[in-house]
């Protein structure tokens, strides 16, 4: 029996996460290890782990982090609060926040100061979340689901806005702003999609593989929020879908009676990771290796300048 094996373009690394993968490996180059970073730099293991051998080490806390440290902020971004801590204890400091996620930073600024209140479309937990609503001292309140938009009360006599994290389903989010639009006619979208065009390609490209195919593997971490997505666009297309961190989580149940496996990578997830799957159902049968859709336009973020110029 042919089997065959189908790679989503695009899969894996983002422009953001190679821009926060850099600037980590940059910091460890010119000032050596240890290098502090507050959260994990990327939600994947396999990198965390990397990172960790060369003398990173991931903090939560700032009082975990010497005086006089480099201490770098993750690609999830954080608070005011937490950046003004930062600079009151003198620490070296290198923003590895995605551009897109400081879009969504200054859109809130810039909101606030308009006098809006605020809705965020997100995760209540997510570290980019946390980071966004902590940009401002007004309250903002977090819409996780249809339901919650159903719900949500706001404040007479205010205009309103919403802002989202980047990293959502594009179609769940869809749902959730027409149902926004429909209770608020007059709330104020951002300028563009909050939603990255990373996350949009990959879950445009999972939508195209999910016809091919009958099953689809998703390389990525758990807390990988953006992986997490692409495994249910898979399900929400009718195909039976897992995720693993690497080819050693592959559950043998998932590949019997399949002949056509699709497979992808969430934005903060290596392509070695990829090639390590492929050698392993290569082994089971699936020797035809075709790739499906269209590469990503190249995107690249610039590096913090005293790293650039450094």
């Amino acid at each position: 029996m042919n089997k065959t094996l189908l790679l989503a373009n695009p899969r894996g690394f983002c422009a953001g996460v190679e821009r926060a993968i850099h600037i980590v490996e940059r910091a460890l180059t010119l000032f050596g290890a240890p290098i502090y970073v507050r959260h994990e730099i990327v939600h994947n293991r396999f990198i965390i782990e990397q990172l960790k051998a060369k003398g990173v080490i991931f903090i939560e806390e700032l009082n975990e982090v010497p005086a006089g440290a480099t201490l770098i902020y993750s690609a999830h971004g954080v608070s005011q609060s937490v950046h003004q801590e930062a600079l009151q204890r003198g620490f070296r400091i290198f923003d590895a926040t995605c551009p897109l996620v400081s879009k969504v930073h200054h859109e809130v600024r810039r909101l606030a100061d308009e006098g809006y209140q605020i809705v965020m479309i997100g995760h209540k937990k997510h570290p980019e979340v946390e980071g966004t609503v902590g940009q401002i001292a007004q309250p903002i309140q977090i819409i996780e689901t249809l339901e919650d938009a159903y719900h949500f009360q706001a404040l007479p006599d205010h205009p309103l806005a919403y802002v989202s994290q980047t990293t959502l389903s594009v179609d769940e989010t869809a749902a959730i702003v027409e149902v926004l639009k429909n209770r608020f006619p007059n709330i104020k979208a951002p300028h563009r999609d909050d939603i990255c065009y990373a996350t949009q390609n990959r879950q445009d490209a999972v939508k195209q593989l999910a016809q091919l195919c009958d099953g689809v593997i998703v390389i990525g971490s758990s807390k990988s929020s953006n992986s997490n997505r692409l495994r249910e666009v898979a399900v929400h297309c009718g195909v039976d879908a897992i995720m693993v961190d690497d080819a050693n989580e592959l559950p043998e149940h998932f590949l019997s009676n399949k002949t056509r496996i699709g497979i992808t990578a969430g934005a903060s997830a290596p392509e070695k990771l990829v090639f390590d799957i492929i050698h392993v159902l290569k082994q089971q049968g699936f020797h035809d290796v075709q790739e499906i859709g269209a590469a990503e336009k190249k995107v690249s973020f610039i590096l913090p300048k005293e790293l650039r110029e450094a």
